[in-house]
């Protein structure tokens, strides 16, 4: 019974969760908006009847506007969005033995998770990863990539099937899903800000607006403070994207661990899977930074995600794997005691 409320209190707090980062989404670009219109506003109060006068607020209802279609778009559009940008794709008919074998983990872990079989994609890639995305369970995805199909033996690729399809029974990849297409609009609405703001400086360097020199200095503090924090919010967006990220508690993963044993039985397997991804030599390269947060374990290799505390809980999207694997070997020896079968080492 405790097991369906904690799975039900998980899925309540994925979705409270994804409807904060929305709002805070929308927020985050009201103040742009908004914000600069208050400057525009005490930035030309004082000019001549025949200057130019900021009055209404443009700038922030598009770009409130603008948030919300990005929102809309990032919920309606985020799996599809997400298996492009890593270049997967769709498994319909095996060609290959590992192919069939993936095919057949999937299919098994979809029935021993309660679950309709998700829709599965190969990633071409050598490092061995996997992810899962979609809405919630009728449209779920999972993608693994070939460097998985060749690293893991077939009860190593069932716990990673597992693990995926316990963040798909959680409804985690609703919101990590939303978090993906969120965090590719920031950092192009970043990108293009840094670049106007070069151009703004070369043309300042080239002797350009020269004659405004007078009203801004007629402009007070107030103005230059906001105008400072105002660039600095532009500039800063990414940092914004990696707060969204960790949106996403680090337990997720934890969680997922567990269901995947729960599924197998055998949650030797996913520790044996995790070690075999860790010692990978080099990142995912397929998979971008917007979706780094979807994947079983860091694909870019940030060593942020192998720390404890308070820092790394707020900066990191994944926990340590040796905690990880930890748990998991302490759920397999619990296991072994539990059907007999554990024998303590010799002393």
């Amino acid at each position: 019974m405790s097991e369906a409320i904690d799975l039900f209190s998980q899925q309540a707090a994925n979705r409270r969760r994804s409807q904060w980062v929305v709002a805070l989404f929308v927020l985050f670009f009201m103040w742009l908006g908004f914000g600069g219109d208050y400057i525009a506003y005490l930035y030309t109060r004082s000019a001549t009847p025949n200057e130019y006068h900021h009055v209404f607020p443009w700038l922030g209802v598009l770009l409130t506007v603008v948030a919300v279609a990005m929102a809309r778009s990032a919920w309606r559009n985020g799996p599809d969005r997400v298996i492009w940008a890593s270049g997967a794709e769709e498994l319909l008919v095996a060609q290959t033995d590992e192919e069939r074998l993936l095919i057949n983990c999937v299919e098994e872990m979809a029935i021993a998770a309660g679950l309709p079989r998700p829709r599965i994609y190969l990633v071409p890639d050598d490092d061995p990863n996997a992810f899962a995305t979609g809405h919630d369970e009728r449209d779920a995805r999972i993608a693994v990539t070939r460097g998985m199909l060749t690293t893991c033996n077939r009860d190593e690729l069932q716990a990673v099937i597992g693990h995926e399809l316990g963040h798909i029974k959680n409804h985690d990849v609703s919101l990590m899903t939303l978090l993906a297409g969120l965090i590719g609009a920031i950092m192009l609405v970043s990108d293009g800000t840094t670049r106007m703001l070069r151009m703004g400086n070369r043309r300042s360097f080239d002797g350009g607006g020269g004659g405004g020199s007078k009203k801004r200095g007629d402009a007070g503090p107030l103005v230059a403070i906001l105008l400072a924090v105002w660039v600095i919010s532009w500039l800063l967006a990414p940092l914004l994207t990696r707060l969204l990220a960790t949106g996403v508690s680090r337990g997720r993963e934890y969680l997922a661990d567990s269901m995947s044993a729960q599924f197998t039985r055998n949650p030797l397997a996913l520790a044996s899977a995790l070690e075999k991804i860790g010692a990978a030599s080099a990142p995912t390269k397929s998979i971008k930074q917007s979706c780094a947060h979807l994947c079983i374990e860091d694909p870019l290799g940030r060593s942020v995600n192998s720390r404890e505390g308070r820092l790394a809980d707020f900066f990191g999207t994944h926990p340590p794997l040796s905690m990880r694997v930890a748990r998991l070997r302490a759920m397999g020896y619990q296991e072994m005691k539990a059907r007999g079968t554990f024998v303590p080492a010799a002393s």
